[in-house]
C-alpha cells in the first residue's frame, strides 16, 4: 500500500502535476467513507443523501 503511495507522490512530482494531489486525496476519502457507511448503521442516512 505504501509503495503504491509512494509510487503516485513521486510521479506527480516528476510530472509537476501537483493539481491532482487533492483530487486524489478526494477520491480515497470517499472510497474510505463507502466502504466504511457499507458495514455500519449510517448506511440508509448516507444513501438518501445521493
Amino acid at each position: 500500500m505504501f509503495e503504491l503511495l509512494r509510487d503516485l507522490w513521486l510521479f506527480l512530482r516528476y510530472c509537476k502535476k501537483y493539481w491532482l494531489a487533492p483530487i486524489v486525496f478526494l477520491l480515497a476519502l470517499v472510497g474510505g467513507l463507502i466502504a466504511f457507511v457499507q458495514t455500519s448503521s449510517l448506511a440508509p442516512f448516507i444513501y438518501a443523501l445521493f
